[in-house]
């Protein structure tokens, strides 16, 4: 229904920030990190929404950028999370972190976010995991260019993860480790040498 705001930043309050459009001031609930990297008041800002209507009110939601709204959006379609709860976990993890953290399964990662248990990470995990491809996350977090080659095999990057958690190291780390390496001829044995570097 709204799908963005744009409009002079008026003011920043615990939770939420306040959008002057036309002299009328939205309130729009945001991550703590999104917050964070707002400019100062007085300036202009363009916020994606999503809101959110309850018998009981209606709630703005607002995200930096689409791909932080289209990850909100995946994260209240898990059945017991609701906004409040989406953006909760998106307080406490970027969207690269979280996809990183679903593709890898860390539940520590995800339940570190108030309010959410670690039934709920594992939900989370289960009904998320199927929805994002293990190359399409790496090929994100690079950016829209072209892949380089160590990303165009996800088989080779499973295992070289599954060898860094193997070796005590965190799945998210380990993930983001083998991400960052880019090889011609990629093996699992290169990547897995190249990762533990970036671990060091």
């Amino acid at each position: 229904m709204i799908s963005y705001i744009r409009g002079e930043l008026a003011a920043l309050e615990k939770e939420k920030v306040i959008v002057d459009v036309g002299g009328v001031g939205y309130g729009i609930y945001m991550p703590g990190q999104a917050m964070a990297l707002l400019p100062p008041t007085g300036s202009e800002v363009k916020i994606h929404t999503y809101l959110n209507v309850r018998e009981d009110a209606m709630q703005l939601f607002g995200f930096l950028t689409r791909d932080d709204l289209e990850i909100f959006k995946l994260l209240i379609g898990v059945s017991g999370i609701g906004p409040k709860g989406g953006l909760s976990i998106l307080s406490k993890l970027s969207p690269d972190d979280l996809r990183y953290a679903v593709l890898a399964g860390d539940v520590k990662a995800i339940s570190a976010a108030p309010g959410i248990g670690k039934k709920t990470a594992e939900k989370l995990i289960i009904e998320l995991k199927d929805k994002l491809d293990i190359a399409d996350v790496l090929d994100h977090a690079i950016g829209n260019d072209s892949a380089p080659a160590a990303f165009s095999d996800s088989s080779i990057q499973s295992e070289a993860v599954q060898a860094l958690v193997a070796l005590g190291y965190g799945s998210t780390e380990s993930l983001r480790a083998v991400k960052q390496v880019t090889l011609e001829n990629p093996t699992v044995e290169g990547l897995l040498k190249e990762a533990l570097k970036k671990l060091f």
